[in-house]
């Protein structure tokens, strides 16, 4: 008989996963306010390799509607420059000479709906995830009844896997209301 520890231990570390990858998503949706995680997917030529722009420069937020990128070494300023304009930011960068800045526009009453349906369905995705992840364990549960697992062990372990499953999803709302609130906010 085998220990059915490691299959809810599994299934809960993919729900983890996938939640941690949607906070991430979910962060790279522009809603109206600087942040500096909207630059995550930015990357630079720098040395030979495409590295992302924090690592070569100090990315702050002076005010809500600005971001400003100091790069370390002042050659790197139209590097960046150059990368921010290629990228799907959207923002057109400033350049004094030694700094450059993003300011961030006001978003319009569409495209704040059309953020939030972005993220609505980023959220989705992940709910199908993780109930993907629950079902896999529910399945193994099942495998493991015919190598000879006591049936109440399995409807046991089938009911922590939907408990787990709950909170998951509840984390996944969690998330969207919070990001749906930020983009809604004028």
């Amino acid at each position: 008989m085998q220990d059915i520890k490691p299959i809810l231990t599994h299934a809960e570390d993919n729900m983890e996963a996938t939640v941690l990858f949607l906070d991430e998503a979910l962060a790279h949706i522009r809603a109206g306010k600087a942040n500096v995680r909207i630059l995550d997917g930015v990357k630079v030529e720098y040395y030979g390799a495409h590295v992302p722009v924090s690592n070569v420069a100090t990315i702050t937020t002076p005010d809500a509607k600005t971001i400003s990128i100091q790069p370390y070494e002042k050659a790197l300023i139209s590097i960046i420059e150059k990368a921010i304009l290629n990228s799907d930011v959207g923002i057109t960068p400033m350049n004094n000479g030694e700094t450059i800045r993003l300011g961030i526009p006001p978003l319009t009453e569409d495209r704040r709906r059309q953020l939030a349906k972005q993220s609505k369905a980023e959220c989705e995705e992940s709910k199908i995830s993780v109930r993907n992840a629950r079902r896999d364990a529910i399945e193994h549960l099942k495998k493991l009844v015919k190598e000879g697992l006591p049936e109440d062990l399995e409807k046991d372990a089938e009911s922590s896997v939907q408990k787990i499953h709950d909170k998951y999803i509840k984390r996944i709302d969690d998330l969207y209301l919070a990001k749906e609130k930020e983009i809604m906010t004028v």
